[in-house]
């Protein structure tokens, strides 16, 4: 018995199952589920590494002062603007592709200027 269920009650939710899904969707929706079930649990062992190595802050006395400072503002966004101006998306599905670039890397279609 699994779940307190008997082997009747399995087979007729087997045969619901594969009267919604059909067989040939059965591997899909069976691959999706253990993908997730795995995720979970490494999403819930992360959850356990985090809360193990906790990460102790400085002292008011121990901690230094990082003053900003507005030109270093100004660093940060100047590569950030460069990037945008070589880059070109696709206008068919939204890509990003090299400037220079003819045609869009993922689906192929010619891209204007």
């Amino acid at each position: 018995m699994i779940l307190g269920l008997g082997i009747p009650e399995l087979l007729i939710i087997v045969v619901v199952v594969l009267i919604i899904f059909g067989p040939k969707n059965l591997p899909k929706l069976g691959s999706a589920l253990g993908k997730t079930v795995k995720n979970v649990r490494d999403g819930m062992e992360e959850g356990d590494d985090k809360d193990s190595k906790k990460v102790e802050e400085p002292k008011a006395d121990e901690a230094e002062d990082v003053v900003a400072d507005e030109d270093d503002a100004d660093v940060e966004d100047a590569p950030a603007e460069k990037a945008k101006e070589d880059v070109q998306f696709c206008p068919k599905c939204g890509t990003e592709n090299a400037a220079d670039a003819a045609f869009c890397k993922k689906c192929g279609a010619k891209l204007g200027e």
